[in-house]
């Protein structure tokens, strides 16, 4: 092994290491050291002047090559934080906020539904009768009008974001229809200043974004995918117990996987850090993460959002992104208690969680050199009057996927959703740049020097003024308004209640059966042997009942908090 030192003519030097073999008769050399990175097209980069200097690396057993290729700045942001909610749209949620300048609807828009027409008034529900529908069919009606359909293949029909109220009338992908006298709650708007306060504050404090939409016209789990890999591997719906089967005990084996990996993968291979966060505040069947459903992260490798105070504020945390999911509730039946904002359950517990995560960033060493962005992953069904433009497909293999049961080309984005951008560095104003899911992606590639994963975060754009931020303000507020007082909760189930509900089957597509295949993988990834393992996979397959559920997430969650447990002890050295 030997360390050599490379000058440039600007001034900059850099230690890279080589190390030195021979296969068979020939002799070998390999680079490394930390500015060395190889992902996908190897590369040395180092920093000089505020400025970051790339040179692709190329070469052979004999020699290598350096080939200058760009410059970029060295952005003042240098800790990314996103907290992804669930279920609303922009208007839903910030229409009627009176923020001036933003793109919203009015109270003269409309759907109209069997003769009656509804109109967008205020004063939303805290949390709504039933879930409206919001998978790619229910978004095709939602988006097109009743009756639209989608071929294979084609192009998405014309749309005029007519089909809201009929949609909630009479969809049941969700489960029961809503009752005809909440038929209107789906194009109502919260009073934004006085039912999401902390929402508000935050959208005016900061940078509102009025242009970002939802990755793909579906649900939540595809467009979470998309958050996380600018690619949902063609999957357009919401999995069923059989594919979530295969991912991780046949085709995929433990767990989702995309083309090009995902943005986790990326980091790691690049030695960008990163860190998970759940709130695990609430019912324990909304403590299964989301994020774990990805081949390679499993619920244990998760941490609980209890801890992320005392973590931030240590002014050697050492990560670079940072990911936090919120509880999503009693996912067994109302999704109620949780922190997610699910649309029957209150909207408090979700203003509760921004606000504690923003209070514990600003309070922290990092707000200087940090960036929240606070979304949500699709509309929930909520009535949005803006239309959602094409966008760029991630590649040609989403449509040829077996997971896309529409035949849909990715070539257009979803509805449209809130997003909120908190940094000292960047200027509070309305943002009116085109956005998706994926441009979280771009932002991160840009601020660490990673290649696009698919060809839909290659064509996203960054989030304005990270390429520029260097002001630091000194207006930002270190305590938020309080959360709106939580409404009355709906009556606690009878003992009578909760045994029917115990004996009601599972829903095969479903968030539940998401969870319970988020849990399989862990129980898989947990197992020892192949007999374990097979056990496993027996239990998966024999869960019916939401009993069946209720019992499974407990065990299953008990085994993670002793893998915590036991990799916390090797942690600590006694």
């Amino acid at each position: 092994m030997f360390a050599v030192v490379i000058e440039f003519s600007i001034g900059a030097a850099v230690t890279v290491y080589l190390g030195q073999g021979h296969a068979a008769a020939r002799n070998n050399w390999w680079i490394g050291g930390s500015p060395i990175f190889s992902l996908d097209t190897p590369r040395l980069e180092y920093s000089i002047n505020n400025l970051v200097y790339t040179y692709e690396l190329s070469g052979d057993h004999e020699s290598f090559d350096l080939q200058f290729k760009d410059t970029r700045p060295v952005s003042a942001i240098q800790n990314v934080f996103v907290l992804m909610l669930e279920n609303h749209s922009f208007d839903n949620m910030l229409a009627l906020s009176g923020i001036p300048g933003i793109y919203a609807a009015t109270t003269s828009n409309s759907n109209s539904y069997n003769g009656a027409t509804y109109y967008v008034q205020g004063s939303a529900p805290e949390s709504m009768p039933s879930d409206p529908g919001h998978e790619f069919d229910d978004v095709l009606e939602q988006l097109a009008g009743p009756g639209s359909t989608y071929s294979s293949g084609g192009a998405y029909p014309t749309i005029n974001n007519s089909g809201f109220a009929a949609n909630y009338a009479t969809t049941t992908s969700e489960g029961p229809v809503a009752p005809a006298g909440d038929i209107g709650d789906i194009m109502k708007c919260f009073d934004t200043k006085d039912q999401l306060p902390v929402l508000y504050q935050l959208a005016t404090e900061y940078v509102v974004c009025d242009q970002w939409f939802s990755s793909l016209p579906g649900p939540t789990w595809p467009n979470r995918f998309f958050l996380h890999a600018a690619s949902s591997n063609g999957l357009d719906h919401t999995p069923s117990g059989g594919e979530i089967y295969e991912w991780v005990f046949k085709e995929f084996s433990e767990g989702f996987e995309f083309p090009n990996g995902s943005i986790f993968d990326a980091m790691t291979a690049n030695g960008i850090t990163w860190r998970l966060y759940h709130d695990t505040n609430g019912p324990e069947a909304g403590k299964v993460p989301l994020v774990a459903g990805i081949k390679g992260i499993y619920v244990s490798d998760v941490n609980d959002l209890a801890t992320f105070e005392s973590d931030i504020t240590s002014s050697d945390y050492p990560y670079q992104y940072t990911f936090i999911e919120p509880n999503y509730g009693h996912a067994l039946s109302t999704y109620e208690n949780g922190s997610s904002q699910h649309p029957m359950d209150s909207v408090a517990n979700g203003e509760a969680l921004i606000l504690k995560v923003y209070e514990t960033l600003r309070s922290s060493p990092l707000w200087n050199s940090s960036m929240l962005i606070i979304t949500y992953d699709e509309h929930g069904g909520f009535y949005d009057h803006c239309a959602p433009g094409q966008a760029v497909p991630p590649s040609q293999d989403e449509q040829s996927s077996k997971y896309n049961e529409s035949g849909f080309t990715f070539g257009n984005y979803g509805v449209r959703v809130p997003a909120v951008i908190v940094s000292p560095l960047l200027a509070a104003n309305v943002d009116h740049t085109v956005y998706d899911h994926s441009s979280v992606l771009k932002t991160l590639e840009w601020l660490f020097g990673l290649s696009s994963l698919t060809d839909r975060d290659a064509a996203a754009n960054v989030i304005q003024g990270v390429q520029t931020a260097n002001v630091l303000r000194t207006d930002c507020p270190m305590k938020l308004n309080p959360p709106a007082p939580r409404p009355e909760k709906r009556p606690l189930l009878t003992a009578e209640e909760e045994a029917a509900l115990d004996l009601e089957p599972i829903p095969d597509r479903s968030n539940l059966m998401g969870f319970l295949g988020i849990l399989f993988k862990e129980d898989v990834h947990l197992a020892e042997t192949p007999e374990e393992k097979a056990a496993a996979a027996a239990r998966f397959r024999g869960l019916k009942t939401k009993g069946d559920a209720r019992v499974y997430m407990s065990d299953i969650m008990a085994k993670v908090q002793v893998e915590k447990a036991r990799r916390a002890a090797i942690a600590v050295p006694s």
